[in-house]
């Protein structure tokens, strides 16, 4: 049994990620010279592309492409900034790119404008002759961060020396976790969950154990527990600083859910008082949240699903509605560019983007693309044989729910 406590630690993901808030809505393209001002981490690359005009990036971007022709496929997440948006071949949430990339057996290279727990996804769902490439190494996400497979490892077995013999408990991770957690899940019977189907594969765990242990985003986990109905006295959240999480055996026995205590750095930044605020200035305004919004802030807000959810709901919506929106700012200022018609918003009065996905700067991308044209592949993201075997058990019975 791991029954340690240890000094907590901050990933560096977290401590990095009010790094491009700004007070205005808009975010200014800049070039990468000017962006490697801001004191976060960058990988540096060669210094002819640092002060590339978009003038310059987009000519040499399309000559790449032209060169490439149809061996590569570049991948937008929804949270990119507008500069990578444009060149992305398709643009969706990290799953079904992922899913779009493995339907594509043509294509030798895909370039994944993400962060890099996606990368690994696409490289798990990709066939073996494709190589994925994330632009810029330092792009992670700090809940997956807070999500270490040694800490997770560690407290997988102490919930088994606790549980074992009291029904046992069942993992079930979200898609922003690492390959090593998708894997831990696939061989001890679990599964993975994306924010649009986590009450169908909840509802699926509880069928196979008495609890489930949720990774890496308590809030998520939360929310969608208390829409199956379980009351937040049984739930625990598991601290990995602590010995056994921060419980005692007898509250995790009486536990159905266990939490760890995870959080996205964009969505805790949604507050009721931002509701309240919105509601004062727009009184016929629909709040729209994620679910990894805090309990509080899901609960104040009129409406609240995944990625794909809010932008269905927003592009649907009547013509004159009005909007207040708690997810990543590029996403919400996209949906207000293609909604004139509307008033949509953001939450928070504060442009907070999501730090790690805006350091794919169109720079890197350029940087990626003419190493492929020399010949060389940069920033491969692989993940071992065993671990995409494992990985690939999780995700297909996630699949075989729908």
């Amino acid at each position: 049994m791991v029954t340690q406590t240890r000094q907590p630690t901050i990933p560096l993901t977290e401590i990095e990620h009010a790094a491009f808030c700004k007070p205005e809505d808009e975010l200014p393209a800049k070039s990468l010279a000017e962006e490697l001002a801001i004191n976060v981490r960058w990988q540096k690359i060669p210094g002819e592309y640092l002060a590339c005009s978009p003038a310059e990036l987009d000519e040499r971007i399309a000559a790449a492409r032209r060169v490439l022709g149809d061996r590569v496929t570049i991948l937008g997440h929804h949270y990119q900034r507008e500069e990578i948006i444009k060149y992305a071949d398709f643009q969706g949430d990290s799953f079904l790119l992922s899913q779009e990339a493995a339907s594509r057996p043509e294509v030798d290279y895909i370039i994944f404008c993400g962060v890099h727990f996606m990368a690994e996804t696409a490289c798990i769902l990709a066939g073996e002759h494709q190589q994925i490439i994330l632009p810029n190494i330092t792009a992670g996400c700090s809940m997956a961060d807070m999500a270490p497979i040694q800490d997770v490892e560690d407290g997988w077995e102490d919930l088994q020396d606790v549980l074992g013999d009291h029904g046992g408990i069942l993992p079930v991770t979200y898609m922003n976790s690492v390959a090593a957690i998708k894997a831990l899940c696939g061989r001890n019977g679990g599964a993975v969950c994306t924010s649009s189907n986590a009450t169908a594969v909840l509802k699926w765990a509880f069928d196979q154990a008495d609890r489930v242990l949720f990774l890496p985003d308590q809030h998520l986990g939360r929310n969608t527990a208390l829409k199956l109905g379980i009351p937040l006295d049984e739930m625990v959240v598991w601290n990995p600083f602590k010995a056994m999480g921060g419980n005692t055996p007898e509250q995790l026995r009486n536990a159905k859910m266990v939490l760890w205590q995870g959080h996205c750095s964009v969505h805790t930044r949604f507050t009721t008082k931002q509701i309240e605020s919105a509601r004062q200035r727009y009184p016929d305004v629909t709040v729209l949240v994620h679910p990894e919004c805090p309990r509080e802030t899901v609960e104040a807000a009129d409406l609240d699903g995944s990625t794909e959810f809010i932008r269905k709901t927003i592009n649907e919506a009547p013509a004159g509605s009005a909007w207040a929106v708690g997810t990543e700012i590029s996403l919400v200022n996209r949906l207000a560019k293609h909604n004139p018609d509307k008033t949509v918003f953001c939450l928070d009065p504060v442009s907070c983007p999501c730090s790690t996905m805006y350091r794919i700067h169109p720079a890197y991308l350029l940087w990626t693309l003419e190493s492929l044209v020399a010949g060389e592949v940069v920033n491969r993201i692989t993940v071992p044989d065993q671990m995409q075997q494992e990985s690939v058990v999780a995700l297909e019975r996630m699949l075989a729910l729908r």
